[in-house]
């Protein structure tokens, strides 16, 4: 039985324009973070190798967005990782977390400058202090994609995010990205990075609505 209505155009006759009343589990993530206790563990042809980074992300209100009749809110992220008192940036990402408030779905889009995007989701309730989001390579809804030379060296095969937000309003996030390194594929590696993050700035709305 199809989820969907038949009706694959028309959309909401009211939608709420103010996105930070509307986010469910994202809203306590909206605005400007930083994390200065960061750990990575990835691989090295000698073994899994940690590093320590500081991290700033800034998430930021967007409006409403339909696709006929579905629904979503989100916050569009940019986030800069650097090794302690290094300025060349260790990582960069970019992407979405939107809240489908009908079905109680948060998805995270996200691409890095080393030829990989992933889409995650997760159903949340929409006061959830607590949500995990999932992408596995070849879901046709939540996937990974990866440039030839990964995949060929690096095979990403699942990507998990949880994300906990704190009483004193820090978040902090876990991730775990599931790869199978050329040679050792029967042994897959986890690639783990975890961090806290503290507010240094409230989200703005989009540059219109500051007018």
């Amino acid at each position: 039985m199809n989820e969907f209505s038949e009706d694959i155009y028309t959309e909401p006759s009211t939608v709420d324009i103010n996105t930070l009343d509307n986010l469910g589990p994202l809203r306590a993530l909206a605005g400007t973070w930083e994390g200065t206790r960061g750990l990575d563990i990835k691989p090295k042809a000698d073994g899994p190798r940690k590093q320590a980074y500081v991290e700033r992300i800034e998430l930021a209100p967007i409006d409403p967005v339909t696709n006929g009749p579905q629904l979503f809110y989100g916050l569009r992220y940019v986030l800069i990782v650097n090794k302690p008192d290094n300025v060349k940036t260790y990582h960069e990402q970019v992407g979405y977390f939107l809240w489908e408030p009908a079905t109680k779905t948060v998805i995270q889009t996200l691409a890095i400058p080393r030829g990989q995007i992933a889409m995650a989701q997760g159903t949340v309730e929409p006061d959830a202090k607590s949500f995990e989001l999932v992408a596995k390579q070849g879901d046709a809804n939540h996937g990974i994609l990866s440039n030839p030379f990964l995949e060929y060296g690096f095979r990403t095969v699942e990507y998990r995010i949880k994300v906990t937000v704190n009483d004193d309003g820090s978040w902090a996030y876990d991730e775990d990205t599931v790869m199978l390194i050329r040679g050792k594929e029967n042994e897959p590696f986890h690639h783990m990075d975890r961090n806290l993050l503290n507010k240094i700035a409230e989200p703005l709305p989009n540059p219109m609505a500051r007018r």
